[in-house]
């Protein structure tokens, strides 16, 4: 019997690369920002609680875990019944930038009360905006192609312009917040900000595949049910996905490692290194060798795969914040440098998990006769926000616990020196425990290896 010849799969356009590229402008921006600032902007603004900020920010997430789910599940139904995921994508892109301006719209002298309740509600519709965008587009790779190396390709691009948005969200967003009173510099960040997330995530939507609606048929239509069915659709996924589920706690752990990170960026630069301007070096330490490494990566999953990748970047990102440790006694311009290192090695944390995604979704797809992508990508979101959640929660609970003193625009307070080195600590000593640990979950992945010789032999490669 001769075999019929395999033929691999084209190369992914440029153009749908980049449209697919540019969406990380705009999911880059309302990760970085919220996380950066808007517990400083509650605790140091409003005069909000550490604790009543933490806990917000951890009702949202929760708020997340619920809705996410749904959302893919329904992503997957729209898939079925009008051949396009990007319906819901284009609203959550139109959405978004109105709610996030009004996150950060709180009138002055608005009591703490009001005001965390007013933040609480604006934050909790802005993410689920930015869910009805975020979990149909990490579903698509993939749709896209079914190629190992072309999903490398696909999410290298995509963290590259992920690292370039978080270094210009970052690295600006606290300038403009810094122009006019307080209150006029938040509105002003989060309008200018607002416009241009919105403007990469609408770009972005053109890349969704558009198939006549019941082509893709071997989708179930999960969201039909309602809830309760999307909940046992994602739990159905977990079930029967070992692969599934060790990546997704190993990229858990990251996310609340680097939620950490990112919600006390602006404590370190004002408390730890007393500078205002220090947080912006930061962010450019952090992401310009991002920027500069992401396609090395790319190159480096070609050679060795996917997991060691990974692997190896952890590894980088864990010596990295473990060398900060020392800022909590002798803090200076010598912190650079580390965070450099771990921003070379976020690169990889951020490309290698997103692009063994798909691979997973494809193995699952193979085994079980049907295509729920937007399953995988609503469980996947809602644990990645909440990680991210969690981290920044993480550090209000040690600001509690070592007397953080909160404070309204304009008043100067001293802060003590435990809380100064729970700060420091909560950059570098719990980033550094949680990254390591996640090394032990990704250690039992095993689709790498095959995915990787099946692709080889579909190519026809040695």
């Amino acid at each position: 019997m001769v075999q019929e010849p395999v033929v691999p799969e084209p190369r992914l356009p440029r153009a749908v690369v980049r449209r697919y590229a540019l969406g990380s402008v705009g999911t880059g921006g309302f990760a970085t920002l919220p996380g950066l600032v808007l517990i400083f902007y509650r605790t140091d603004t409003l005069a909000v609680a550490a604790w009543v900020a933490g806990l917000i920010v951890t009702l949202v997430r929760v708020w997340d875990v619920l809705i996410d789910p749904v959302i893919g599940a329904h992503s997957d139904a729209a898939l079925v019944r009008c051949g396009t995921r990007a319906r819901a994508m284009v609203v959550g892109a139109l959405a978004l930038p109105v709610l996030f301006v009004a996150t950060f719209a709180v009138p002055p002298g608005t009591g703490a009360a009001l005001a965390a309740l007013w933040v609480g509600v604006a934050y909790l519709a802005a993410s689920t905006a930015f869910s009805l965008f975020q979990v149909p587009y990490i579903a698509l790779p993939a749709e896209l192609t079914g190629d190992y190396d072309e999903r490398s390709r696909l999410l290298g691009w995509r963290v590259a312009v992920l690292s370039l948005a978080i270094l210009a969200f970052g690295g600006l967003g606290p300038l403009l917040r810094d122009v006019g009173t307080e209150y006029t510099g938040y509105l002003l960040m989060a309008a200018v900000a607002g416009l241009t997330i919105g403007a990469g995530l609408l770009i972005s939507t053109r890349v969704a595949p558009r198939m006549p609606p019941g082509a893709a048929g071997g989708v179930r239509a999960a969201g039909a049910s309602g809830a309760m069915a999307a909940y046992r659709a994602g739990l159905r996924v977990l079930r029967r996905s070992a692969a599934f589920r060790v990546l997704l706690l190993a990229f858990a752990l990251q996310a609340v490692a680097t939620g950490a990170m990112l919600a006390g960026a602006n404590y370190v630069a004002v408390w730890v290194m007393e500078s205002e301007l220090a947080l912006s070096l930061l962010f450019a330490a952090l992401i310009a060798p991002a920027i500069a490494l992401a396609p090395l990566w790319g190159r480096l999953a070609y050679r060795i795969g996917k997991k060691r990748s990974f692997t190896w970047a952890s590894l980088l990102f864990t010596i990295g914040t473990l060398a900060l440790v020392a800022s909590a006694f002798a803090p200076g311009a010598w912190m650079y440098l580390p965070v450099a290192l771990a921003g070379g090695a976020y690169a990889g944390m951020q490309a290698m998990p997103m692009a063994m995604l798909p691979d997973v979704i494809g193995d699952d797809a193979a085994r079980h006769g049907e295509d729920v992508a937007g399953v995988f990508g609503g469980v996947w979101t809602a644990v990645e926000t909440t990680g991210m959640a969690l981290g920044a929660a993480a550090l209000t609970v040690v600001l509690t616990m070592t007397g953080y003193v909160e404070t309204s625009g304009g008043v100067t307070v001293t802060q003590p020196a435990p809380a100064v080195v729970g700060i420091a600590l909560s950059f570098s000593l719990l980033p550094a425990v949680l990254t390591a640990a996640s090394l032990l979950p990704l250690w039992r992945y095993r689709i790498d290896a095959r995915a990787r010789m099946d692709d080889d032999a579909s190519k026809g490669r040695p």
